[in-house]
Formats: structure tokens, C-alpha cells, sequence
């Protein structure tokens, strides 16, 4: 194959850190390159550098495109050299519709005026390319995070474009909707159109991509071909430097006796009265032990657990939440951080954290009380307290006066767990805690959620990843149309068991009372 792009020796600095040194690599037309390594690694940034984003004098290095070396100074400059990047934060606005949406900055014009039969007209082409089957004046709100992809696709494609950037595409996505989207890569690129593809699951990359750049520490340590037989475990040597033996720290569980439990829980969706999507839940987590959830994307975990902490999703109609025997009246979320509750969000960067803060600024957010004197913020105990989580969580920023927009996703996702940490609460609902970050991070925030559980507390973990589930929980419950459906020792649960439960409607007796454990 042809070489279409060649990135050499690219250095980019930010103040205080060098996210890339000498960075180099080599794409060929009409292949599906992946880019992997560790959260901070400078991924993002060396395809913002490719897209125009950090514009050409910003850092040093080529890009050489079609053998001719190219200097970028907007997104729109690579644009027109057919170079198009799909962020991993969807740039769509959702009150528009899809037409509106795909031609945003580049209308459908004639006389002046905006031609809406010739837009709509070639919007359908475009959908119908990407394999989305929705109407065109739909807004995008009213459609989901896999089918805004597509739009987003759809969108690049009506740029003429050559080279398709794609960071973390299937991140938010679920397993339908990621395999139809690695479907629709496969489909350009026998179309001719060359990808390049930022993703932390490797079985994806393994799956779909001819070639393996890695980068670690702002390097870019060598470049696999994905048909000389290379396997996860190949990627993840290169990526950490070293061999990780297994994905999930070791760790014999202390668990003790019972001290949450939710019984007969209902909840009515928030604009839908007479739709439950919580329905007569019953549980119970025990100190020392960590709890999973598992269910199909919409099947109601991240409703039970947002119902659960203050009431902050839904309409709530009956049940009970009892903390060490005693009933807890828990109607917002000041009452549930009082009790001890805390809940990571699935979406750090709408619910978790305000991008606008430093480090230290958001690591006491959720308890001010416990730095102020006299009704005033501590500045100096605000301080230590950040660069106490900054040591103890390894997050990997030189000052905790950085803003949270500058750091990684895994990093970010060690702040706000930084945050909730700081509240000392004895149960932490935890909501995707890994979702978006890389395995080193990922392995990281395992030992984590491993020491908090021997410190005592009660740990709910919630994932759409079943091998996650397996290798993290010592009990894991399965819920499937808002109704919790059965539940699983760590002995007996398997993919396989798990899936049966999480698709059947029928709720099974022996989860619903703790004596029957």
C-alpha cells in the first residue's frame, strides 16, 4: 500500500509538561491504523496536532501528506486537505436537526438562501451510507449516543474526506451499537478511505485495525502489524512496559456483616409517570464487599443507582433504604452525602466535574464543610487535602492547581473519585468507573476500588463489561426492565449466567431477601 501520511518527530509542549517527544508514524492509504497507549499518553494530542487543532508554529516536527510536507493552522486548513477528526466529546448541537447538523458551516445554499429539499435530499444520501435510518428533520436529541456517531460520520463524509480520525468512537457506546459502528469502518475502508482510530478496547483493535501505533509517556515506542499475530496481551506489554500479568489486582475479600440494604424500591420515570424504571428493587451490600450490577444498555442500573442517591433521578414511589439497621430519609443529595452515600456518575465530564475548576477546587467540592472555619474555604487546607489524593491516587498532573480540562480521562476519572473519597462515605456507588481509560489506569482504579473495600466500606460497582463485573465483584445482581432479576455468587456467575439473567423479565425470589444468601 501507498503511504499517505507520515508524522516525523513531533514535540509538543504545554507549560510544565512535554506531551509529545519526537513522536513518529507512518499511515498507509486505505488502512485502519490504531493509535493505543495509556491515558496521558498524548494520543489526543498528536491527532490535534495532525487536525489543525494546535495549529502548525505550536510545535515542532512534520506532517507529511501525499509526500508533500503540510502546515495546518486551523481545523478547517486539514480539513480541506481532506483530513477530518471525530472528537470523542460529539461536536453536534442537540436542538438541531440531523440536516441542520451535517451542514452546520457548510449550508446547502442557493440565492442566498438556505435550499432545505436540496439539504434534506443530500443528508438521505449520506444517512443512507452510514446505515442511519432516521428522519432527517429529527433532532438530534431525540436520538441515541450510537446513531449520533453515525451523524457525525455522515458529516465527515460530506467533506470529502480522505483520512477519518476517530477518538474513542465506541466509548459511550453500547455492544449493538459499537459493533455496528467497527461494521461501517470496515465498509470505508474496502470503499478506499483511510482511518485512524484512538480506542482503550483492544478486542476492537485486534478486531478491526491493520496496523498498531504505541505511544507511551509521549513517545511513540513501535508500530505492530496486526497480521503478524500480535494479541492483547502483545499491545498491553508495549503500552505499560512491562508484562501485566493479569487485568485485575489480587485481592482475597474481608467481608463482614450487612449494613445497606433497599427493599421493594420503586420509581417512576421523570416524564413518563406511568413508566417504572425501578421496579420493587431489593438489595443489600455488606461491608468489605464489592457489589455488581450487570444489565443491558437502558435497563435501568444508572436510574436505580441515581434514584438511590438523593432521589436526583425519577419520580420516587415506594421503598425503603435501611444503613446499619436503621431507615435512612434520604429526599436529596446533601441528605445522601450526609448518610454517607456517594455516587461517581457514568458521565464525568456533564455530571462529575466542572471543567471550568482546578484539581483542588474540585477534590473538596461535594464537602466544604470540612475545610471552612468560620463559613470560609480553608485555602491552605483545601491544598493539602488535594495533594494528599494527588499522591495517594497517582494522578499524574505536576500541580493541583492545573484545571481538570487539562488532564486525561483516566486522571479526570481519579478526581472526581478523589472527590467522593473525600466526603468519607461508607458506600460508593460506582457508574462506569472505567469507562474511556486505558488498562494501566484501569488497573489502577481495580487496587483502589480493592482497598476501599478492605477499609470496610461497601463498594457498588456498575459496568457494561462483564469481565469487568467477574473480575472486580463478590456478588453481582442482574437487572433487565428496571427489575432486579437475580443474583450471582462469585463462585457461580459466568458471561454466560449473567446474559441469561440480564434478559429475562421474570424476577427470581432468592434475590430478594438476605436471608436467602
Amino acid at each position: 500500500m501507498n503511504t499517505l501520511l507520515e508524522m516525523r518527530n513531533i514535540t509538543k509542549e504545554f507549560p510544565g509538561v512535554k506531551a509529545l517527544d519526537k513522536v513518529s508514524m507512518t499511515v498507509s492509504e486505505g488502512e485502519v491504523h490504531a493509535i493505543c497507549g495509556e491515558n496521558g499518553a498524548g494520543k489526543s494530542t498528536l491527532m490535534k496536532v495532525l487536525s489543525g487543532v494546535h495549529p502548525h508554529g505550536s510545535y515542532e516536527g512534520e506532517i507529511v501528506l501525499d509526500g508533500k510536507e503540510v502546515a495546518f493552522n486551523s481545523i478547517r486548513a486539514s480539513e480541506e486537505a481532506g483530513i477530518v477528526i471525530i472528537h470523542q466529546e460529539l461536536a453536534l448541537i442537540p436542538e438541531l436537526s440531523i440536516t441542520e447538523n451535517l451542514f452546520l458551516g457548510n449550508e446547502v445554499a442557493k440565492g442566498g438562501y438556505i435550499h432545505w429539499p436540496e439539504a434534506k435530499r443530500r443528508a438521505r444520501e449520506l444517512m443512507e451510507k452510514v446505515g442511519l435510518n432516521e428522519d432527517p428533520d429529527n433532532a438530534i436529541k431525540n436520538i441515541g449516543v450510537g446513531k449520533q456517531q453515525l451523524v457525525e460520520i455522515a458529516k465527515a463524509l460530506s467533506k470529502d474526506v480522505r483520512l477519518l480520525i476517530l477518538d474513542e468512537p465506541t466509548a459511550a457506546l453500547n455492544e449493538q451499537d459499537s459493533e455496528h459502528l467497527l461494521g461501517l469502518i470496515r465498509q470505508l475502508r474496502e470503499r478506499g478511505l483511510t482511518c485512524i482510530m484512538i480506542s482503550h478496547k483492544l478486542n476492537e483493535i485486534a478486531a478491526i485495525a491493520d496496523s498498531v501505533t504505541i505511544i507511551r509517556d509521549g513517545q511513540s515506542i513501535e508500530t505492530l502489524k496486526v497480521d503478524d499475530g500480535i494479541d492483547e496481551d502483545r499491545i498491553i506489554r508495549g503500552m505499560v512496559g512491562r508484562e501485566l500479568e493479569s487485568r485485575y489486582p489480587e485481592h482475597t475479600p474481608k467481608i463482614g456483616e450487612t449494613f445497606f440494604e433497599v427493599k421493594d424500591w420503586t420509581v417512576a420515570h421523570p416524564q413518563i409517570p406511568e413508566r417504572l424504571v425501578c421496579k420493587k428493587s431489593n438489595f443489600f451490600v455488606r461491608r468489605g464487599e464489592i457489589v455488581g450490577f450487570a444489565g443491558l444498555m437502558g435497563a435501568g442500573r444508572t436510574e436505580l443507582a441515581r434514584s438511590l442517591f438523593g432521589r436526583s433521578y425519577g419520580t420516587y414511589l415506594s421503598g425503603t433504604i435501611t444503613k446499619d439497621g436503621k431507615d435512612l430519609k434520604v429526599t436529596n443529595v446533601a441528605d445522601a452525602i450526609d448518610a454517607g452515600i456517594a455516587y461517581l456518575t457514568e458521565d464525568r465530564k456533564v455530571y462529575g466535574l466542572n471543567l471550568l475548576d482546578d484539581i483542588k477546587a474540585t477534590v473538596v467540592s461535594a464537602d466544604l464543610q470540612r475545610i471552612s472555619r468560620a463559613g470560609m474555604v480553608d485555602s491552605r487546607a483545601e491544598y493539602t487535602r488535594a495533594e494528599e489524593y494527588r499522591n495517594s491516587l497517582n494522578i499524574k498532573t505536576p500541580t493541583v492547581h492545573a484545571g481538570v480540562i487539562e488532564l486525561s480521562g483516566g486522571n479526570q476519572q481519579k478526581v472526581v473519585l478523589a472527590k467522593w473519597l473525600f466526603t468519607e462515605p461508607d458506600l460508593l456507588i460506582l457508574d462506569e468507573p472505567c469507562r474511556g481509560i486505558d488498562v494501566g489506569a484501569k488497573y489502577e482504579i481495580y487496587g483502589i476500588i480493592q482497598s476501599l473495600a478492605d477499609q470496610g466500606k461497601g463498594v457498588v460497582v456498575i459496568s457494561s463489561e462483564l469481565p469487568e463485573l467477574l473480575g472486580l465483584s463478590d456478588r453481582i445482581y442482574t437487572i433487565c426492565e428496571g427489575a432486579i432479576t437475580g443474583v450471582l455468587d462469585r463462585e457461580e456467575a459466568t458471561q454466560e449466567n449473567l446474559m441469561r439473567l440480564m434478559t429475562t423479565t421474570s424476577t427470581s425470589n432468592s434475590t430478594t431477601s438476605r436471608e436467602n444468601q
